[in-house]
């Protein structure tokens, strides 16, 4: 037993009351009615942030900077001074990558790996095959290989880092395989580079993809010691177009935006000759936020907690702060839960005559199969039929699928969230075996 209450959790969503099996929520989970409402309540009093004087003004931006306080606490970071709020998880890798476009000498690399979706490779693939050699330099994107059970071989990455790796960048948890590589190893291997950055440490930066990790477990930026982290919200209940992108503090202050113009720039700070950017974290806030995407979506994770019942009060709703325990109770109970389930899914599903499933027995909740015979999208849209929602295709990690040389490069996948129940998987795996 999780000790979640899944039937009060479904309660609270609106999907369950059209019969969907809703098991595609890798790609975007479902939204709870109490988020679409306070979007609605909030309007009334709706109005720009950092610029007015106006009361709807100034209380509008005291939601909109708590929403970042809120977040930061979610994952131990500092202060809301090691955050960058944009659209996805897509655009704060592509932030990570402006920013350190200066920085990159001649003769540098980017270690990086075959289990990536696309937006924490191609990046660095543009980076370093079409921007870098256009300003006279040459810097390789070395991809890491996966073993035989479609994890990072992490000897194989660590072979590839050198004194030339500026940064390593790789997935926290596979949308594809659910491999989740062991941060602390990770660490070590980009500590021992012996990098020199510009800011006088000697060791490579680590990016973590964390669209599918934070989702799924508690993750605690300073003791992981991750340089940046990203993520995005519409995989946690809020589809309000928000993505997070976490760094340390003095790696934004060294670094250049991504975007130019609007509330980046310090007040009045603009000459002909010189221009002076706002303090952090609005140093990377260009133009007019998603402001009411961003409250609406830090409230997500005070009701996620309220949800799994793991706060002693209530926090949907309030503002201030909350302990870090909160986070790590919440998705405790929340991963012990979606475990259970996906153990389920694949006790059931390694048991249909001709089903490849791919990945470790341990993994993120996610499973992507094939089946022999069958096309899986052919086999997607018979789940359809039935119900169930699945997702065919490469989930955005084509390397991966082309390392295992899978013709189409292409897999059937089934991905579980709080609100899923064991009829939900029972109903997917009984799709599978008759599709």
């Amino acid at each position: 037993m999780t000790g979640l209450d899944v039937e009060r959790i479904r309660a609270h969503f609106d999907f369950p009351r059209t019969g969907r099996v809703v098991t595609n929520n890798a790609a975007s989970t479902q939204p709870p009615r109490e988020l679409v409402e306070l979007y609605r309540e909030l309007i009334p009093w709706y109005e720009n942030v950092h610029r007015g004087q106006s009361t709807a003004s100034r209380r509008t931006t005291d939601l909109f900077e708590d929403a970042y306080d809120t977040i930061a606490r979610w994952i131990n970071a500092p202060s809301r001074r090691c955050l960058v709020l944009g659209r996805n998880t897509t655009e704060a890798h592509n932030a990570v990558m402006y920013s350190l476009l200066t920085e990159f000498r001649h003769g540098d690399n980017v270690v990086t790996t075959m289990l990536e979706h696309n937006s924490n490779f191609v990046p660095w693939y543009a980076l370093t095959h079409e921007i870098l050699p256009r300003l006279g330099k040459t810097v390789e994107c070395r991809p890491a290989r996966l073993d035989a059970d479609g994890n990072v071989d992490l000897e194989h990455l660590a072979s590839l880092v050198d004194r030339h790796t500026k940064l390593i960048c790789c997935t926290g948890a596979s949308n594809f395989t659910g491999s989740r590589p062991d941060l602390a190893i990770l660490r070590r291997i980009a500590d021992a580079s012996g990098y020199l950055q510009p800011t006088g440490e000697r060791r490579s930066r680590l990016l973590i993809d964390g669209a599918q990790l934070v989702p799924g477990r508690a993750v605690d930026v300073q003791r992981e010691d991750v340089d940046y982290l990203s993520f995005s919200f519409h995989k946690m209940l809020a589809p309000f177009g928000v993505g997070v992108l976490y760094a340390k503090e003095h790696l934004l202050r060294h670094g250049r935006p991504f975007l130019y113009g609007g509330d980046m720039i310090a007040e009045g700070r603009v000459f002909p000759d010189h221009v002076d950017y706002n303090d952090l974290p609005w140093k990377y806030s260009a133009g007019t936020p998603n402001i009411l995407g961003v409250i609406v979506s830090a409230q997500a994770l005070r009701l996620l907690a309220d949800l799994t019942a793991s706060s002693e009060r209530p926090l949907f709703g309030g503002t201030g702060s909350f302990p870090y325990a909160v986070t790590q109770r919440t998705m405790d109970r929340l991963a012990r839960h979606t475990a259970q389930l996906t153990g389920r899914a694949h006790r059931a599903l390694a048991a249909i005559d001709g089903l490849t499933i791919y990945g470790p027995r341990e993994r993120a909740p996610l499973i992507a199969f094939n089946r022999t015979g069958t096309d899986p999208f052919t086999l997607a849209k018979a789940l359809d039929q039935r119900g169930v929602e699945a997702r065919a295709g490469c989930h955005c990690a084509t390397l991966a699928h082309h390392a295992l040389r899978l013709d189409p490069p292409a897999s059937c996948r089934l991905s579980f969230a709080v609100y899923n129940n064991e009829e939900d998987v029972d109903r997917a795996v009984e799709a599978v075996a008759a599709g």
